[in-house]
């Protein structure tokens, strides 16, 4: 399956793997790579309240990850905080860097001088105009439907073929609640070169986090899932008001989704409770950002097997169409 993605980054399947904070560790993007995918190591906030993203968590991922290339990825408004986080995936030898929510700008002239290529993650139709204007290599297309931070503003099926005309040549991955083959056929057909995914790869052996969270992307369906703002405002990190996360409902959010008010009122002792929660694994209390593709994730296996499976069914799906068109 050829595609603009596979030629650009010299992989042999068109599919990227989210650089999910917390998640997407050099075990997990090392699995991508050697699938024939792209991995990426999500870099989050570079805030060690997370235990994930300081300079030494990045060193010891990308030593994980060992000989394999790898990219890495930051919250583009969270890096303007820590911009010598950049310096640290770059002396890693990170290719390519993956920017998302918030201007890029200040950040590409470091990463060209260091000959990587530049992956610009957009929510909205002017902003990949823009991306495509500030030179991107490739741009993701993100629909509302993503797990994790986004905004409500498109759906994929309608954000993306509108992408793909006005970047055009420039390649686009899909990305938003694509969990199996049916959902890669489908971002080609609408124009897509590969897709970026997510929750899917969350749920494998190889991804960080608990045993828990993953158990719970299995038994969870889309319907469980829901934007809000209370896990940020309770774990204390201030988005930007366009900006809302997508996670599976949990009694937390069912007592808080709606109050945020009352709870930023009480966040001193919620904050503690939550933590506490957090640490204890409890998946009533903590966040489990996740999109909704759920309904397709029947169980915990390793990234080489689910990218067989979907690019398997994705080239059957696509045959078919082009010998019955």
């Amino acid at each position: 399956m050829r595609t603009k993605i596979t030629d650009l980054f010299q992989i042999r399947h068109p599919v990227v793997l989210a650089p999910m904070g917390g998640v997407s560790g050099g075990a997990l993007a090392a699995a991508v790579t050697s699938a024939g995918g792209l991995g990426l190591i999500g870099c989050g906030y570079g805030d060690p309240r997370f235990g994930y993203g300081s300079p030494e968590w990045i060193a010891e991922q990308f030593k994980l990850a060992g000989n394999h290339r790898v990219g890495a990825g930051f919250i583009t408004w969270s890096l303007a905080r820590r911009p010598d986080l950049l310096d640290v995936i770059l002396d890693r030898g990170a290719d390519p860097v993956f920017l998302s929510f918030g201007d890029p700008t200040a950040f590409i002239p470091k990463i060209r001088a260091a000959g990587r290529q530049l992956i610009l993650q957009v929510t909205s139709l002017a902003e990949a105009k823009q991306a495509k204007t500030l030179g991107a290599d490739v741009i993701v297309a993100q629909g509302t439907e993503a797990g994790g931070h986004g905004t409500t503003r498109r759906s994929l099926f309608s954000l993306l073929p509108a992408v793909v005309d006005a970047v055009a040549p420039t390649p686009v991955l899909a990305a938003g609640a694509i969990s199996d083959g049916r959902g890669l056929a489908a971002a080609l057909m609408l124009g897509a070169d590969g897709v970026l995914l997510g929750t899917r790869f969350f749920a494998t052996p190889e991804a960080l986090g608990g045993a828990a969270l993953k158990r719970r992307i299995v038994d969870a369906s889309g319907d469980d899932t829901l934007r809000t703002r209370i896990f940020d405002i309770v774990r204390g990190v201030d988005w930007p008001e366009a900006y809302t996360g997508r996670a599976v409902a949990n009694a937390f959010l069912a007592t808080w989704h709606g109050r945020e008010a009352e709870l930023a009122g009480q966040l001193d002792e919620e904050a503690r409770r939550y933590e506490a929660a957090r640490q204890a694994g409890d998946v009533d209390t903590a966040v489990l950002f996740a999109g909704e593709g759920v309904d397709l994730i029947h169980d915990c296996e390793p990234a080489a097997a689910i990218i067989s499976r979907i690019v398997e069914d994705a080239e059957g799906l696509v045959s078919n169409r082009r010998m019955t068109a």
